[in-house]
């Protein structure tokens, strides 16, 4: 009987000891005898011990932070990128049979990747087409990665550090393209108020007195202010018939 209870809790102990639990966002890769033979869905599932193993993958997304990378331009500017990748494991038995540390792996080819994609970029493009140079890595990325069993998702360019000079330089070309466009809005103005102005004066020419009103309204505009002094020019003309009238009286 003593036996028998011995070996009834022994029994108990190795199934406890058997039953492994599988979160719901997670697959288990089961082996016996060292030979792949399943995937464990979510649940409990029992193992057992010595000819049997498993290993836990985790399915949801996952987020790398790619270092700063340094990395020359096509046209041979030295520029630091960095990028954040996204991805998951797509096929649970390739990712423990095909890879070894899978997760380094991935950060490993990512990295190499975005420098050789950045080589072949001018600095002004790297500059404008950050999320066309994002999406092309990440198909690269994503395609050397399917034997593996992984799914890239996503990945973003998030900083590009330039050399001190070469800010300097981004920075003058700025302030000459923003001193170029304000030229411009500042003659297309000048020209809608000279065609303005043309327009007034033909329609004043057309009227009878009423460029004599304008002036007029002109003077009490400027005569509201004390501190605004007012000279009246005289045709030139007006001022000989007077010298020829002063000349007749003599």
């Amino acid at each position: 009987m003593v036996w028998g209870w011995i070996i009834g809790s022994f029994v108990v102990l190795i199934i406890l000891v058997s039953i492994k639990q599988v979160n719901q966002y997670e697959k288990g890769v089961k082996f016996r005898f060292g030979k792949y033979k399943g995937i464990m869905k979510p649940g409990w599932r029992l193992i057992f011990p010595i000819i049997e193993g498993w290993k836990r993958v985790d399915m949801r997304i996952v987020t790398i932070d790619i270092p700063e990378q340094e990395a020359v331009s096509k046209d041979n500017i030295s520029i630091k990128v960095n990028a954040v990748l996204y991805y998951k494991v797509a096929d649970a038995e390739k990712v423990i049979i095909e890879v070894e540390q899978y997760n380094y792996a991935v950060s490993q080819l990512a990295q190499t990747t975005m420098r050789n994609i950045v080589g072949e970029f001018m600095l002004d493009e790297i500059l404008a087409k950050r999320e066309q140079i994002s999406n092309k890595i990440q198909q690269i990325v994503d395609k050397d990665t399917d034997p593996w069993g992984i799914k890239v998702e996503k990945i973003e360019i998030k900083d590009i550090e330039l050399p001190q000079d070469m800010k300097r330089v981004i920075a003058k070309q700025a302030e000459a393209t923003r001193e170029r466009r304000a030229t411009i809005i500042k003659a297309e103005g000048e020209v809608i108020a000279a065609d303005n102005m043309a327009k007034a004066a033909h329609i004043l020419g057309k009227s009878p007195g009423a460029l004599h009103l304008r002036t007029l309204q002109t003077l009490n505009d400027v005569s509201s202010d004390q501190s605004n002094t007012i000279i009246f020019a005289i045709p030139l003309e007006i001022l000989r018939a007077f010298e020829t009238l002063s000349n007749k009286k003599k």
